[in-house]
């Protein structure tokens, strides 16, 4: 029951906007993540490339990663992160979801950053 409450605030969340202080704390809350830190780092720079124009993905993929990092970050979730380790649970949960359905544009946002770097090079 948790776990379809979690997805049915991720769903609300996903039409949220998010700004700069949000990044950071979601930068932040990426060391509970264990496993899924890095993915969930990188998530949050293909966030920050896209809203300053520097990266193009479809708005629905931005909003699955707008969705997921004020997910994180809000204190209203399924489980509060209050709750050491459990807390983090669901915040797994999500990341993993998301990076799930982001798989082929995480990939393709490596190949363009990849690229960035070798031009500027």
């Amino acid at each position: 029951m948790r776990w379809i409450r979690a997805f049915q605030l991720f769903e609300q969340f996903r039409k949220m906007s998010i700004s700069t202080k949000e990044f950071d704390s979601a930068e932040a809350k990426a060391a509970n993540l264990n496993e899924k830190a890095s993915d969930f780092k990188l998530l949050i720079a293909m966030g920050r490339d896209t809203i300053a124009g520097r990266y193009k993905m479809n708005k629905w993929n931005l909003s699955v990663i707008v969705g997921t990092i004020v997910y994180v970050v809000s204190p209203l979730d399924a489980i509060p992160d209050v709750i050491p380790v459990l807390g983090w649970i669901d915040d797994l949960t999500i990341v993993g979801y998301a990076v799930a359905k982001l798989t082929d544009e995480m990939r393709k946002y490596k190949t363009f950053k990849e690229n960035t770097a070798a031009a500027i090079s």
